[in-house]
C-alpha cells in the first residue's frame, strides 16, 4: 500500500554551493552517522569541478566512498511526478530491486534548484512512503528531484527526474454557466427592469465583455459589474430598443469562453388598422379587419372579437384568440342593431384601443318589405314605472342582505335610493347595482341601526317613480331579567 508524507521545501540559494554537493548522510538517522562513516573513509571525496551543469544536476556522484553493494539497497524504482500545483509537487516511486542486507531504513528525497548544484534533503530523517509532496513552493520556481533508498550502511544510488520541476500559476480555463432560465428568450415588457446574473469559472479572474448585437453596449442605459465568479448586466427601464443578443465573453490567457442571451422586450399591441361590415343576413353579419401596424414586438395571439347593440350599447365578447381576420358572427336577434369592435392580443394583453365599425348592421325580419311610405316609427319612450316592487323584509345583524325590485322605462331611468328619505348614494355600506331593469341594493353586515323605511326612486325625463319598502334588523336576544 502507498504512503505519502508532506514536506516543506528546503531553503537554498544558488549561492550556496559547498565542495560536497552530493552528500546522503544529511537524510540518514543521526545514530546511524557513526556506524556508516568507516565504509565512506576509503574514498576521497571528488572534485566539486566535477559537477554536472544545472540543467541536469542528478548526474554528481556521491563525494564520500560509497559502501558494498550488498548493504546499501539499489536506486528506487519509477519516479515520477504525481501532481504539480502553484505551491506543491507530488512524487512517487517503487521500492528498489535490492534492499541490501541490512535492510532498509527509509527514503530520501532531495531538491536541487536550477541555477545551484547543492541537493538538500527534504526530509531531515528517512521516510518509509513512496509518495512524498513537497509544499510551501513559491512560483517561479525550477529545480531538480531525486530519491535514494537508505540502509544503516547509508544511502544507495538516487533515482533522477529527468525533467526538472517548474511551478507556476495553474490556469483553469474560462467556462460560463448559463442559468436554464436564460436559455431560451427572455422576455420583458416595455419599463421592466432587467437584471441578468450569469456565473462564470476561471482562474485566475478572467476578463469579461458584453456586446449587444455585436456593437459595444451603450454606458447611458446599460450597466454592467463583473466580480470574481459572475458578470451582472442591468438595464432599469427596458425599451424596445433593447431587445436583441447580448454575448458575455470571458478571457483568460489566449483561452476564451462566450454564451450568448436574447432578451425581447414587449409591449401591448395597437389595434386593427381598419374594420369595415361586409354583408348582413338572416340573423348573421359578416365582419373584416386588418391587422395592426404595431404587434408590440412580438406575434399575436389572435384578436378578441365583441358586438353591442344599440339598445343598451354594452359590449359582449363573442370570439377570443381568434386568428384570423375575417369572421361571421351568428344568433344576432331580430330586429336589434349592432356594432362590432376588435381588439388585437399579444402576451402583454389586449391592445387599448379597438376598431369598431362605423356602420350598424340592422337585423331585419325574414320576408318583410319595408314601405318607407306612410310608416310611422312607434315611439317606445315611457315614464318609468315599476313591474315588481320592493318586499319588506327581516334580517339577521352581521348577515350582508339585498333589496329587490324591477322597473320599466325609455330612456334608461337614473336610479335613486333613499333610507328614511335620505339619499344614501356614495355610502360605502351600501352597494347599488342595476341591471337589464333589475334594480339592487345590497347592505353590508346590517345592524339594528340600518332599520328603517328603503325608497328605490327612477327618474327619466319623461317622469319618476318609486317603490319602497321596510327593513327590519333583529337585534340580539335580550338577557331574562
Amino acid at each position: 500500500m502507498t504512503e505519502e508524507a508532506t514536506s516543506e521545501a528546503p531553503t537554498c540559494g544558488p549561492e550556496e554551493t559547498g565542495s560536497e554537493p552530493a552528500q546522503a548522510s544529511p537524510a540518514e538517522p543521526s545514530g546511524d552517522g557513526a556506524a556508516s562513516e568507516p565504509t565512506r573513509s576509503p574514498t576521497p571525496p571528488e572534485p566539486a569541478s566535477q559537477a554536472p551543469a544545472p540543467t541536469a544536476p542528478a548526474a554528481p556522484a556521491a563525494t564520500k566512498a560509497a559502501p558494498p553493494s550488498e548493504d546499501v539497497p539499489s536506486a528506487p524504482l519509477l519516479l515520477a511526478v504525481e501532481d504539480v500545483s502553484d505551491s506543491s509537487v507530488t512524487v512517487s516511486w517503487e521500492p528498489p530491486e535490492r534492499l541490501g542486507r541490512l535492510g532498509l531504513q527509509g527514503y530520501v528525497l532531495e531538491l536541487c534548484r536550477e541555477g545551484a548544484s547543492e541537493w538538500v534533503p527534504v526530509n531531515a530523517r528517512p521516510v518509509m512512503v513512496t509518495q512524498q509532496t513537497v509544499r510551501n513552493l513559491v512560483l517561479g520556481d525550477k529545480f531538480f528531484l531525486r530519491v535514494a533508498a537508505v540502509s544503516s550502511a547509508g544511502a544507495g544510488p538516487p533515482a533522477v527526474l529527468e525533467q526538472p520541476v517548474h511551478i507556476q500559476q495553474i490556469i483553469e480555463p474560462p467556462k460560463i454557466r448559463v442559468p436554464r432560465h436564460l436559455r431560451q428568450t427572455y422576455i420583458r415588457q416595455v419599463g421592466e427592469t432587467v437584471n441578468l446574473q450569469i456565473p462564470f469559472q476561471g482562474s485566475p479572474k478572467p476578463q469579461a465583455s458584453w456586446t449587444h448585437d455585436g456593437h459595444a453596449l451603450d454606458a447611458q442605459r446599460v450597466n454592467v459589474r463583473t466580480g470574481d465568479q459572475d458578470s451582472i448586466l442591468f438595464i432599469r427601464s427596458a425599451q424596445r430598443s433593447d431587445s436583441g443578443c447580448y454575448e458575455l465573453t470571458v478571457r483568460l490567457e489566449g483561452l476564451e469562453a462566450k454564451a450568448a442571451i436574447d432578451i425581447l422586450v414587449i409591449e401591448k399591441p395597437g389595434p386593427p388598422s381598419s374594420i369595415r361590415l361586409l354583408d348582413v343576413w338572416g340573423c348573421n353579419a359578416a365582419l373584416e379587419w386588418t391587422p395592426p401596424q404595431d404587434t408590440g414586438n412580438t406575434e399575436l395571439l389572435g384578436y378578441t372579437v365583441q358586438k353591442a347593440d344599440r339598445k343598451t350599447g354594452q359590449w359582449f365578447t363573442v370570439l377570443e384568440r381568434y386568428h384570423p381576420t375575417t369572421c361571421t358572427i351568428s344568433d344576432l336577434i331580430v330586429g336589434n342593431a349592432y356594432s362590432f369592435r376588435v381588439f388585437s392580443e399579444n402576451q402583454c394583453g389586449l391592445s387599448a384601443t379597438a376598431a369598431t365599425t362605423k356602420e350598424l348592421a340592422r337585423i331585419q325580419k325574414a320576408d318583410i318589405v319595408a314601405k318607407p311610405k306612410g310608416f310611422v316609427e312607434r315611439d317606445f319612450s315611457e315614464a318609468p314605472s315599476f313591474t315588481q316592487p320592493l318586499a319588506d323584509h327581516t334580517s339577521t345583524p352581521g348577515y350582508s342582505t339585498q333589496l329587490f325590485c324591477s322597473v320599466r322605462a325609455s330612456p334608461k331611468p337614473k336610479i335613486i335610493w333613499m333610507k328614511n328619505n335620505m339619499d344614501i348614494q356614495g355610502d360605502p355600506k351600501y352597494r347599488a347595482l342595476s341591471e337589464q331593469g333589475v334594480c339592487t341594493l345590497e347592505i353590508r353586515k346590517p345592524s339594528p341601526f340600518d332599520s328603517g323605511v328603503y325608497t328605490c326612486k327612477a327618474v327619466n325625463v319623461l317622469g319618476e317613480a318609486s317603490v319602497d319598502c321596510r327593513l327590519e334588523v333583529k337585534g340580539k336576544a335580550s338577557a331574562t331579567h
